[in-house]
């Protein structure tokens, strides 16, 4: 059953309950990358496996989000700064447990000259659910990493 979820601001990316954050390093300049997340948001199916589509909604200041299993979210873009940052809140899901969500992508140089990636996924929700994302931490980390590999072998093509 889908339900609605509390609204956040931007800076419950650094304040949540639970906060996943993961890096990876993308042989790609950073506005490529960029334009990757935050514009061809119909593309991530064919970069990030977990999910199977993501439309524009809003006037494009929003994305429908569908995920394998049937779990979706109704999101709401919070942050679009070109090659920096991209962060978008869920307003709607049909995950069990969550009581608000926001998804932040940043972008920074790394040493060696690519772009590293930090996906940080800020969540409040039931004990249950974030016991059950820190025992899924593994898998999540192994997924994003699996979609920056992706990702930088379509940015290379």
């Amino acid at each position: 059953m889908a339900r609605r979820l509390r609204f956040v601001e931007l800076d419950f990316a650094d304040t949540a309950p639970l906060r996943l954050s993961f890096v990876a390093d993308v042989a790609a300049p950073a506005e490529t990358v960029y334009a990757a997340l935050a514009e061809d948001v119909t593309e991530w199916p064919c970069w990030f496996t977990a999910v199977t589509e993501v439309r524009p909604t809003q006037d494009g200041s929003g994305r429908a989000v569908r995920l394998k299993g049937g779990g979706f979210f109704d999101e709401t873009i919070v942050a679009a700064h070109p090659a920096e940052r991209y962060a978008y809140r869920i307003d709607r899901t049909n995950a069990p447990g969550m009581r608000a969500m926001m998804e932040d992508w940043e972008l920074r140089l790394s040493p060696a000259g690519s772009t590293r990636v930090r996906w940080t996924m800020a969540v409040d929700g039931t004990p249950v659910l974030h016991a059950a994302l820190r025992l899924g931490r593994p898998g999540i980390r192994a997924s994003f990493r699996d979609a920056m590999r992706k990702l930088e072998e379509r940015l290379r093509a």
